[in-house]
């Protein structure tokens, strides 16, 4: 029964998380607010408790920070620090994907290919939330196929932190394309055991990913902009 319980705050933490990290990621919620236990625990209509979780994972990821006196507080993210991450993802998965081209066992790279074809399909209906879901597995394996325990924890920790910016450009269905276009690539040369091939696809996946974040976030400050100075000139 108290497993069930805690399957269910854990459940609806993760969703809380999500709809807060993609409301601070477009600006939404604006850097310096602070995010209330109660007021988002009425907004969802649950307790306080899958909040407070939901505001920890938000910390975690650096999206927000408790602050003396304030409370949890939405950080400001700047464009450099995005494009910081990323470069420091790209290094690590081109990393990991150099080594898996020769050290992945036969049945890793079958399901690597697996997960490629599934997510080909999910790309073409435009479903992000399933493709989101398989992403995380296809980079999660490309991690494991390393074989190095210290490689696989980084690039997990820093996955997690950037795991809301990667969520968020997804959900275009034309970058669904191209980024299966790019996981072709990928697992061809995981496939050929070419591991110049492996670290350039991926670094160049990733590197695709942050250009996609970073126009993003430079087009819906361009549309705040402009919502603004009509607002002014009303």
């Amino acid at each position: 029964m108290l497993e069930t319980a805690a399957a269910g705050r854990k459940s609806r933490s993760d969703f809380i998380a999500e709809q807060l990290e993609e409301a601070v990621i477009n600006g939404a919620i604006p850097a310096g607010s602070r995010l209330d236990e109660a007021s988002i625990a009425t907004q969802f209509g649950v307790s306080r408790t899958p909040v407070r979780e939901a505001l920890h994972i938000l910390c975690g990821r650096g999206l927000a920070a408790r602050e003396p006196y304030k409370g949890v507080v939405v950080t400001q993210i700047s464009a450099q620090r995005i494009d910081e991450m990323f470069e420091a993802m790209a290094e690590l998965e081109a990393t990991c994907g150099r080594l898996a081209s020769h050290r992945m066992t036969m049945s890793e790279r079958a399901e690597l290919e697996n997960i490629h074809h599934e997510m080909n399909a999910l790309a073409d209906e435009g479903e992000h939330t399933g493709y989101n879901e398989l992403n995380t597995r296809f980079h999660s394996l490309l991690f494991q196929g390393s074989h190095n325990s210290d490689l696989i924890a980084a690039a997990q920790t820093l996955r997690l932190k950037l795991a809301p910016f990667r969520k968020y450009q997804l959900k275009d269905k034309g970058r669904l394309k191209r980024s299966c276009s790019e996981h072709q690539q990928i697992v061809d040369a995981i496939l050929d055991q070419d591991p110049k091939a492996a670290e350039n696809a991926l670094r160049r996946h990733l590197v695709s990913a942050a250009q996609e974040v970073l126009l993003k976030r430079r087009r819906r400050e361009e549309d705040s902009q402009t919502e603004t100075n009509l607002i002014e000139e009303a």
